[in-house]
């Protein structure tokens, strides 16, 4: 079977990170607005059953069905805006705005709309975007050292000397060196492991206007721009030109269409997590990268199985590791996107712009700094090519 012989420790090592840092920067965004949507603890570990169980499937079977590293996620800037759209709203309303957003990703999804015009995006504009997303990881690694000195400057050094004399196991060795770091200094917390089930909780969804405006155009619309749109973009940037992207979205809102019910309130290509399992480390040839997002689903499904124990392990790790980690697994992805955003002199600064805006971190009508990046850098190439 090509997925066995496939298979790298490399591989799972990537999975494994892009999972820890998704789940680690935006877990507690996904919990707050669980609890802003009046869910109770139930319901809750019901939310991120669901989660788990929708990145698990859709990264494994997309990633087997394209040979690609497909990795999907919750949409964390959907769930930040959940936090205050949802106020007021009864539970019930809210899983109804949730299947109306997966519906319309499913249709723009299948419909092939998205694709054709995703299609006319220049190279060098997406893997300025690319940087630009990915840059605060980078800076991550050398901002922890003012909390952690000698944990991150270990895992720094391991890195740069591991990558010398052993670059596919780089990350992996870089991982355990921080490990074994932070377990001597005592920042281990494995004492609050408990091993629990999630339970899947159906919530009836209702249907009302105000939700639907309120909320489920606006999660639709801030995914798409925010998550889906940057996801197809990676995916192109890395080199994986035919790969149809149509499906992906119309699978992921499919998968939450189902989900919605039990707290899945939008599911979608990922970005920054997709980028570790899309780079050197995850392995040294592209054709077999597809297992590292395998890789990744299984963890997911994991995380959604045993949600509160997952949870409880990944909060084990201190704050600088997971910084450091997602920060050096980086390292090779974002210098390929510099070099190739600045490899056409003619797109040079339009490329350059889609990069500063992007790192910029600018936020405007609830859509993040990769969407007004992308568009800055539209209307400057346009600019450029206009002809007097």
């Amino acid at each position: 079977m090509r997925a066995l012989r496939d298979l790298s420790v490399s591989a799972v090592v990537a999975g494994f990170v892009a999972v820890l840092v998704g789940f680690t920067s935006s877990a507690a965004i996904v919990f707050s607005a669980a609890q802003a949507s009046g869910a109770d603890e139930a319901q809750i570990a019901s939310w991120m059953w669901a989660l788990g169980l929708g990145m698990g499937l859709t990264c494994i079977g997309l990633s087997l069905r394209y040979k690609v590293p497909v990795v999907t996620a919750w949409s964390t800037p959907g769930a930040a805006m959940l936090i205050t759209a949802v106020a007021g709203l009864p539970l019930a309303e809210v899983v109804g705005a949730f299947l109306v957003s997966a519906l319309l990703t499913t249709l723009l999804g299948f419909s092939g709309w998205l694709e054709r015009a995703l299609s006319r995006l220049p190279v060098s504009l997406a893997s300025g975007m690319l940087a630009g997303v990915l840059l605060r990881f980078g800076l991550n690694v050398f901002t922890s050292m003012e909390q952690r000195f000698w944990l991150v400057a270990a895992m720094f050094l391991s890195w740069l000397l591991a990558r010398r004399w052993s670059p596919r196991y780089a990350v992996m060795i870089t991982l355990a060196v921080g490990i074994v770091i932070a377990a001597a200094q005592g920042e281990l917390h494995l004492e609050r492991l408990k091993f629990a089930i999630a339970t899947p909780v159906w919530v009836t969804p209702r249907f009302s206007l105000a939700a639907i405006v309120g909320v489920a155009i606006p999660l639709f619309v801030v995914t798409m721009a925010s998550q889906n749109i940057p996801g197809i973009a990676i995916l192109r940037a890395h080199g994986y030109q035919d790969t149809p992207v149509s499906p992906l979205i119309g699978w992921t809102g499919l998968t939450t269409l189902l989900l919605a019910p039990f707290g899945a309130f939008a599911l979608n290509l990922a970005a920054i997590t997709a980028a570790i399992c899309m780079g050197h480390d995850a392995h040294e040839d592209s054709r077999k990268r597809y297992m590292a997002a395998v890789a990744a689903g299984f963890f997911y499904l994991l995380t959604g199985i045993f949600g509160a124990t997952v949870a409880a392990l990944f909060a084990a790790f201190p704050q600088p590791l997971v910084l450091a980690i997602a920060g050096i697994a980086l390292f090779t992805t974002i210098g390929n996107g510099l070099a190739a955003a600045v490899h056409d002199p003619q797109e040079r600064e339009p490329a350059m712009i889609t990069f500063l805006v992007t790192a910029s971190g600018v936020s405007a009508f609830q859509i993040g700094s990769v969407f007004w990046g992308m568009l800055a850098g539209l209307l400057a190439l346009g600019i450029a090519r206009y002809k007097k």
